[in-house]
């Protein structure tokens, strides 16, 4: 398998995300997040996300193989029992990094790594599937948050909950990418969840200002993509609320970790940037 066919395949354009979500976990959990615990625990997380996407394809091949004929393994790129083999290393290599932790870190490792491998294989035949998904990018913040004694539960579960709601309606959308039926509005509400609970709850700060004015503009913008009949421009908008995740996070840090914040905006920005070399979805 060559290299460019693994980050197609591992849709590694959107790791920054995945970094923001463990700073964010740790935070929420009242941390003061050490440099080599966020790393290994950047690293168990992106190994997960990488290993999920892998094992997406090779769950995906036959319908791929029809609706999206150019995606790796219907191409001839890659085959499907590499790509198999591949994702199990990774979703077992990222719960062995988080273990390494914490026993509460890598069990919450797995228990996502459960939630990613049913998400796969179930998610073209339930209507679940948004809440699988979910619980797949909600599992990063715990596996993050676990990884240090006595962490806040209350408030982990609190940015959870936004969190959650944010993917679900992110996940519908997606769900739609390769048609051309309107995307339904109500579904998508779940998209301001970040946004009223940051008005609402969390403390003022100018950095908090920018990340919700960012936050804001840009899940309209990619709202209004998403709800096109045209699958291009879908696919567009859902590429840009999976960098806005990193937006999620940066109302989180904001208050606490204002630098924290300034990154998970970079990270935004990276997201985006990559996104142009490699598809996000």
């Amino acid at each position: 398998m060559k290299l460019a066919t693994a980050l197609r395949l591992g849709r590694v354009s959107n790791l920054p995300t995945v970094s923001t979500n463990v700073l964010a976990g740790l935070v929420l959990a009242g941390a003061e997040p050490a440099t080599g615990t966020v790393l290994v625990l950047a690293l168990a997380a992106s190994s997960l996300y990488v290993g999920g996407m892998f094992l997406n394809d090779a769950c995906d091949a036959e319908i791929d193989a029809v609706e999206r004929p150019e995606r790796p393994i219907p191409a001839g790129l890659a085959t499907r029992r590499e790509v198999f083999a591949v994702a199990l290393a990774l979703l077992f290599a990222g719960v062995l990094l988080a273990a390494t932790r914490g026993l509460a870190s890598g069990l919450a490792a797995a228990l996502t790594a459960g939630l990613i491998a049913l998400y796969d294989v179930v998610h073209k035949r339930t209507a679940l599937a948004p809440a699988l998904m979910a619980g797949c990018r909600v599992g990063v913040y715990w596996t993050a948050a676990l990884a240090i004694a006595a962490p806040r539960y209350a408030t982990v579960a609190l940015g959870s909950l936004v969190l959650f709601a944010y993917v679900m309606g992110l996940t519908y959308a997606a769900a739609r990418e390769n048609t051309t039926a309107i995307v339904r509005i109500a579904p998508l509400l779940g998209l301001a969840a970040p946004a009223l609970l940051s008005v609402l709850a969390l403390p003022r700060s100018y950095v908090g200002a920018l990340c919700l004015l960012a936050f804001i503009g840009w899940t309209v913008h990619c709202a209004r993509l998403v709800r096109t009949r045209v699958p291009t421009q879908i696919r567009r908008g859902i590429g840009g609320l999976i960098a806005g995740i990193a937006l999620v996070d940066a109302l989180w840090l904001a208050p606490t970790w204002p630098l924290a914040a300034a990154g998970a905006l970079a990270a935004f920005g990276l997201t985006l940037l990559l996104q142009r070399f490699v598809a996000g979805t």
